[in-house]
């Protein structure tokens, strides 16, 4: 059974960064596309960055430029560097195959705020 499991959260204020990782528990991260979502308050989850296992990269408008998506096969992990963050960036944060295929982790909460 996959599990995923974030980490890297945590409160930091406007311009500061946060690296996010993500690790994948099971088989599909050598098969699948991978993203990065995030659900803020009263909002639908949304994806914000995709990586597909040629890594090849895409980026929600809000994120590009600052967002950097990145996967280590042979650790089956996957990063988020986040930079020059800003408070709508505030949300949990999520992995999860592109699209997503498998129950999803805890999140990791990000909260940008002076």
């Amino acid at each position: 059974q996959v599990q995923l499991v974030e980490s890297g959260g945590g409160l930091v204020q406007p311009g500061g960064s946060l690296r996010l990782s993500c690790a994948v528990f099971g088989s599909i991260f050598s098969i699948s596309a991978m993203g990065w979502y995030r659900q803020a308050p009263g909002k639908q989850r949304e994806l914000v960055a995709r990586i597909t296992t040629s890594g090849s990269t895409n980026y929600v408008d809000s994120v590009k430029g600052r967002f950097t998506i990145s996967r280590d096969e042979a650790q089956h992990t996957m990063n988020l560097q986040m930079n020059r963050l800003e408070p709508e960036d505030t949300a949990v944060y999520y992995c999860n195959a592109e699209p997503p295929l498998v129950s999803w982790g805890r999140g990791t909460q990000v909260t940008v705020s002076s």
